[in-house]
């Protein structure tokens, strides 16, 4: 007797896309939570595989929640209306301010396939040769891995939890055989977990994954919906260069018109109509400075 494969973006039956016995699970035991948590990344590891899905754009709105998680843990007041203006309207030059940066890093980080030069580019404070040894200090089964590299790097650098949970994704990515890595560990960690040691840390991550491999699936499904539909109403768009912006809503969680590869005009009128079609959605709620996304 054979078995159908299910259908992770059809198997909406509950609100997070996760099976129910996965994502209502109450254990305590590490060993429990450790075999939901691999049920849930399983799930999400299928719908990665999606060509429907848009991952670049998936991955780029998971960098603002980890990014929104990480100033919070700071302390800071910014949520992702700021995070976004922070980066959108940046100039040459200019500096996005604390909370700008760290959002620079997570979009960054997921930007491009995984290296040590990728990582780089992500976390300049921090040279090639100290991020290769934090990441080689991972072993063992996915996790694992991602929480010894977690604990390396925080060792080293008490204060550097962006970084930390970064390369910890990384680590966690590597390990579960994806390119490009997506963001899952920092926005369902309390500040407090990254104090934690060995199996109390293993623990929290465990459940934060059941949490972000959860809302990940969520979006992947909502993500793919949207995407179909913007690209079932491109061809009624007739401005020169509108397959160019409609590729590029396809990958940014957030566009600028002025980022668009049109006059201000074609594109401010070319963002107005996916409005109308109901393709894009209008993020700020301002008259002025506006930005657009899926």
């Amino acid at each position: 007797m054979t078995f159908a494969r299910p259908d992770p973006l059809s198997a909406l039956g509950t609100p997070s896309g996760i099976p129910s016995w996965v994502s209502s699970a109450r254990a305590e035991a590490l060993e429990d939570v450790a075999f939901f948590s691999g049920a849930a990344l399983s799930h999400l590891h299928f719908v990665l595989e999606r060509e429907e899905v848009p991952l670049a754009l998936l991955r780029d709105r998971l960098a603002l929640r980890a990014a929104e998680a990480c100033v919070a843990h700071f302390g800071r007041p910014e949520r992702a209306g700021e995070l976004r203006d922070a980066v959108a309207f940046l100039q040459p030059g200019d500096s996005p301010g604390p909370a700008g940066d760290i959002y620079l890093s997570w979009r960054r980080a997921v930007e491009r396939p995984m290296s040590i030069e990728a990582l780089g580019r992500a976390l300049p404070a921090f040279e090639p040769g100290q991020i290769a040894a934090w990441f080689d200090a991972g072993k063992g089964l996915p996790v694992t891995r991602a929480v010894m590299v977690l604990e390396a790097v925080l060792r080293e650098v008490p204060r550097a939890d962006v970084a930390g949970l970064i390369l910890a994704d990384a680590a966690l990515a590597q390990a579960l055989g994806w390119d490009h890595f997506v963001p899952l560990l920092a926005a369902a960690l309390k500040r407090a977990d990254l104090r934690k040691q060995g199996d109390d840390l293993r623990l929290a991550c465990h459940r934060a994954l059941i949490s972000s491999a959860s809302e990940a699936v969520r979006q992947a499904a909502d993500l793919a919906r949207r995407a179909a539909h913007l690209k079932a109403v491109a061809p009624k768009l007739r401005a020169k260069g509108a397959g160019s912006a409609i590729e590029m809503f396809l990958t940014r969680d957030a566009m600028a018109p002025s980022a668009l590869p049109l006059t201000d005009r074609a594109a401010r009128r070319l963002c107005d109509r996916l409005v109308d079609l109901g393709a894009v959605r209008e993020l700020t709620g301002r008259d002025t400075f506006r930005l657009y996304g899926v």
